[in-house]
């Protein structure tokens, strides 16, 4: 057993999900009938949902309660690029939807739904989500109070915290992120159980119909990923952009794209930033 787990281990994530995502397509046509297999995409999307908020909450707590001087100066430029990016990447994705329309057939309308009647709603339900129940953010994955009471806790455990406090914390946000990286691990029989609960629930007509969705979406992220974000780095190095794109690509870009969970990706960034 320890012998086929260090085998498993030992071969390449996306290998493993590959292999996942044609074994969840072929068993979804051979026998649809055998439900219990969608459990295994359920178990681990929920698992990811689960843990995700926790990792958040604990990670930035530590890492303000830690920080030394001049943390401030940092926090701005990668803020700023954040910012950049995002805005960069969503007018990237709204001109390609208008480059390339894509016709969504939705199982369910949007009825009930009231869109804001201003900026004023808008930011109004952005404060008051920013300031809600922290234990209610965690079990709801609010991921804007999460943020905003960590930050808020972190820097008065920064301020006034013991160091056995502060060490503390920093185990937690430890273990979280161990028990994060073991769910990743999982992620081949998640993606099997999510491939085949769709193959089985619409059969193979489901890739012809999101196929064109799927390609504006990668192809999207793609420019993105290979165009836009190499300019701005090589802004910011002043050296050639790809050899740190690629890296980045490689052991973090692909596995946030299958685990589908930017949170859940936050050990990897951590080790690749190391």
């Amino acid at each position: 057993m320890k012998s086929f787990i260090d085998k498993y281990l030992g071969t390449s994530l996306v290998i493993r999900i590959a292999i996942g995502l044609v074994i969840g397509a072929v068993l979804g046509i051979v026998c649809p009938g055998a439900s219990a297999i969608a459990i295994l995409g359920k178990i681990f999307v929920g698992a990811l949902k689960a843990i995700a908020p926790i990792l958040v909450f604990f990670l930035v707590m530590a890492s303000l309660s830690k920080a030394g001087g001049g943390i401030g100066s940092r926090f701005k430029t990668v803020i700023t690029l954040y910012m950049v990016s995002t805005l960069i990447a969503a007018t990237t994705a709204v001109a390609g939807s208008f480059l390339f329309p894509v016709q969504m057939i939705l199982v369910e309308g949007a009825e009930g739904a009231n869109p804001p009647s201003g900026v004023a709603e808008v930011l109004g339900n952005l404060l008051t989500n920013m300031v809600a129940n922290p234990v209610s953010a965690l079990s709801t994955a609010n991921y804007l109070a999460v943020l905003f009471w960590a930050i808020v806790l972190g820097l008065s455990l920064k301020k006034l915290g013991a160091q056995n406090t502060v060490a503390v914390i920093t185990d937690l946000s430890e273990v979280t992120a161990t028990v994060v990286r073991w769910i990743i691990q999982c992620a081949p029989f998640g993606i099997l159980g999510l491939v085949f609960d769709s193959v089985a629930t619409s059969g193979l007509s489901i890739f012809k119909v999101y196929g064109s969705l799927i390609l504006l979406l990668v192809g999207c992220m793609l420019v993105v990923a290979l165009v836009i974000n190499p300019i701005i780095v090589a802004i910011c190095i002043r050296r050639n952009p790809y050899p740190l794109v690629f890296k980045c690509l490689k052991e973090s870009g692909i596995t946030a794209f299958f685990t589908r969970s930017s949170a859940a990706n936050i050990p990897v960034d951590t080790d690749l930033c190391k």
